[in-house]
């Protein structure tokens, strides 16, 4: 490995990877899905949504996840938003921070001598 054989992972990956644990510690709660917020037109063709210029409907804030295999939504009121907006933000950076442990796991596993790469099939 390009690491030398003393530390196949090597002092650089491994700091990234406690930089990458201590990030993890750090996050508090987290709500997991994704939120949207948007403004809209109903199917009341005299209401002022339909209008020149249209005046439309909202905000509304839409929480949208998976429950056993289901899509679900929910309708935040700006209050819950707020209240909840920075548990939305750490299941973000929670995903994130996941995919960078990945990525760099699947580097070093790569890398790794000792496994024959095969291709499907």
């Amino acid at each position: 490995m390009a690491n030398g054989a003393n530390d196949p992972i090597g002092a650089k990956r491994r700091k990234t990877q406690a930089k990458i644990a201590t990030a993890l510690g750090d996050i508090g709660f987290a709500l997991p899905g994704s939120v949207a917020i948007r403004n809209y037109r109903c199917g009341k063709n005299n209401c002022a949504c339909h209008g020149d210029p249209p005046r439309l409907h909202g905000p509304s804030i839409q929480w949208t996840r998976k429950v056993d295999a289901k899509t679900v939504n929910r309708v935040l009121d700006e209050e819950q938003w707020r209240a909840y907006e920075d548990w939305f933000e750490n299941a973000r950076r929670l995903r994130a921070l996941v995919s960078e442990l990945e990525r760099l796991s699947l580097e070093i596993f790569e890398e790794d001598a000792r496994w024959t790469k095969r291709s499907p099939g």
